[in-house]
């Protein structure tokens, strides 16, 4: 994992995770399965916060939707109930359905072998349309695809242009996974925040890196066609060990569009700018004769840290996805650069 502090920038001053990635979240997992052809560069990337059976133990969950030109499954519920019972997957646009049919089929079987009865699940599934490098209506992530990608899981996952984020273009670049974390401390207690993104939105021009508009320099070296508006999407999910509730962690969730917003995006009309986020603090059983139970939450006060942790590793992440990625020819045969090669050229 190539991250952007090795090209000379630091992104604000929290400390980070060891890792700098989602899987600093203690149990959280990341697997890719990618799909490389001749028309095709896609994939699926699969986030599994914990080892034991979500559906079970239910997770504290929430979402937010900055733009909605996006084909999410799952959110609805996550929202009305404010928890996660499966992992998270994305993918590109048209293979929503067949990666959330692959996640139901998985979660049933789990189920049935550990003798969980299950009569309904709600997968969540997100996805950028990476139809600029792929031949999208070929759809050809597959439930083994799906299957291989938790198989593979694991805290030491690729970035870049892997899994989902294979054919994905952001701010005008080459885009893909990218990842950062934070530590939040209160006094002896320390908790980490991570998060995880899919990118494919924004223009050149406005790419900031820092406090550096970076993207105007670019785009005066490699214009070769009318800038193009803002589209394209971008998935955003936060992994926490903070002990909140789903309302807090919404709070939290939105923060993220302060760090989405310090790379240059104005979340355009052509882009579907979805946030996630989970955490592995409260568990919540599912159905039976539960009727009360205890949960730990900070306070709100509190969260003031989590808020400045999340825009941080939010930012990072977009950053990280572009840098650890490599350069790449389009459906059409025109180059789409990577930032880590462009930069290098400047040196």
């Amino acid at each position: 994992m190539r991250q952007i502090s090795e090209a000379g920038w630091q992104i604000g001053h929290m400390k980070k995770g060891p890792g700098n990635r989602l899987s600093d979240v203690p149990g959280v997992r990341v697997g890719h399965a990618t799909v490389r052809g001749a028309r095709h560069a896609t994939g699926v990337t699969v986030i599994l916060p914990c080892e034991d059976n979500m559906y079970a133990r239910k997770l504290v969950a929430a979402a937010h939707v900055l733009n909605g030109f996006g084909k999410t499954q799952g959110l609805v519920q996550m929202e009305e109930l404010g928890t996660l019972e499966t992992p998270i997957a994305l993918t590109n646009t048209l293979n929503i359905g067949r990666v959330h049919d692959a996640l139901t089929g998985y979660m049933i079987d789990r189920c049935r072998r550990e003798h969980i009865a299950l009569q309904s699940v709600n997968p969540v599934v997100g996805e950028c349309n990476d139809a600029r490098m792929n031949e999208i209506t070929e759809r050809v992530v597959t439930q083994e695809h799906v299957l291989e990608a938790i198989r593979t899981a694991s805290a030491d996952f690729e970035t870049g242009d892997v899994g989902a984020g294979t054919g994905t273009v952001c701010f005008g670049l080459k885009g893909g996974i990218g990842t950062a974390s934070r530590l939040v401390t209160f006094g002896k207690e320390v908790y980490t925040l991570g998060v995880l993104v899919q990118s494919n939105c924004g223009t050149l021009e406005n790419l900031c890196i820092g406090s550096e508009r970076v993207g105007e320099r670019l785009a005066r070296k490699i214009r070769t066609r009318k800038e193009e508006p803002d589209r394209g999407s971008i998935m955003m999910v936060l992994a926490t060990d903070l002990p909140v509730s789903s309302r807090q962690l919404g709070r939290i969730v939105r923060r993220m569009s302060a760090g989405l917003a310090r790379c240059g995006s104005y979340f355009g009309h052509d882009s579907g700018d979805v946030l996630i986020g989970f955490s592995t603090a409260n568990r919540i059983p599912h159905g039976g004769m539960h009727r009360v139970m205890q949960v730990s939450m900070v306070t709100e006060h509190t969260l003031e840290f989590a808020f400045e942790a999340a825009a941080e590793a939010a930012q990072e992440a977009v950053l990280n996805s572009l840098i650890s990625a490599h350069d790449g020819v389009d459906l059409e045969g025109r180059p789409v650069f990577s930032l880590a090669g462009l930069l290098k050229e400047g040196e």
